[in-house]
Parts: C-alpha cells; sequence; structure tokens
C-alpha cells in the first residue's frame, strides 16, 4: 500500500465535507470525473460518499483525501500517469 505522505502534495482545503470538496472540484478544475469510493490513485484507496470527484487541470489532479481521525482534505498533486488512467476508468461529469 502506499503512502500519500511520500508524495508531493498541496493541501488546497482542510477538514472538508465530500460536498465541499465536489463543489471545489467542479469549480476549479477544467475535467472531472466521478470515481466510485475505494478508488485507487497513487496507490492508495479513496474513500468516502459518493459522488467522489478527481480533478484534472494543466497535469494536476485533485481529490479528496481521508485521513482516520484527521478528517478529509482537498489535495492537488502532479499527475503523471494517474492521469490517464483517471480519464480511462472514471466517469465524466458535465
Amino acid at each position: 500500500m502506499g503512502c500519500i505522505e511520500s508524495l508531493k502534495y498541496e493541501v488546497l482545503m482542510r477538514h472538508v465535507s465530500f460536498k465541499e470538496a465536489a463543489d471545489y472540484v467542479r469549480k476549479n478544475c477544467s475535467e472531472y470525473y466521478e470515481v466510485p469510493p475505494g478508488f485507487r490513485i497513487f496507490d492508495v484507496n479513496i474513500i468516502g460518499v459518493p459522488p467522489v470527484l478527481i480533478g484534472i487541470n494543466s497535469g494536476m489532479i485533485t481529490f479528496p483525501f481521508t485521513k482516520p481521525c484527521h478528517g478529509t482534505f482537498l489535495l492537488r498533486l502532479p499527475g503523471g500517469d494517474e492521469i490517464e488512467r483517471v480519464r480511462k476508468v472514471g466517469k465524466v461529469v458535465r
């Protein structure tokens, strides 16, 4: 299992609801995709209340990440190969 702490990420929002995270993604990302809870990205599972949105913008991926006992954070980091995988697997939302 991967560790999010080993990645170079930026925290966009702290202690947010999944609705707040989804609203941010819709407003600030040029592309966004719905994925099921448990979807693996950067070798970590995303947990949360559907719909879980992952945003893509200028080579960056934005997604909610929940740390047990710490809450949900909205993270942004370079997407690399994960961008194409999200595009392929995720459901396009408009």
